[in-house]
């Protein structure tokens, strides 16, 4: 995933201005609106805080996928993401055409 070239401090500042109505420039409306629907009312150590535990939970899932005999597999479908998947499940094309 490309990192952000906006720090969570600047991150909060944007938000902040578009809040109270100021234009915001250099970042897209989509952008804005997507940080608005993550971030909105987060401080930035609390947005730090957010995006640290995301890692780790991306870092346990994987683990729990590599663990035999838990019920889930990991399943990488045409370059998407792994993603945990119960073992019931077929993961096929057809399973991998209904996740995209």
């Amino acid at each position: 995933m490309k990192a952000s070239k906006f720090t969570e401090a600047q991150k909060a500042f944007i938000l902040k201005q578009g809040e109270a109505g100021t234009p915001v420039a250099g970042i897209s409306q989509a952008t804005y609106f997507n940080w608005k629907k993550r971030y909105g009312g987060l401080l930035p150590d609390e947005m730090r805080r957010l995006k640290a535990l995301e890692d780790e939970n991306g870092r346990l899932k994987k683990i729990v996928a590599d663990v035999p005999g838990h019920g889930y597999e990991t399943a990488r479908c045409a370059g998407y993401a792994a993603i945990l998947v119960p073992v019931a499940a077929s993961v096929s094309r057809a399973f991998c055409s209904a996740l995209i």
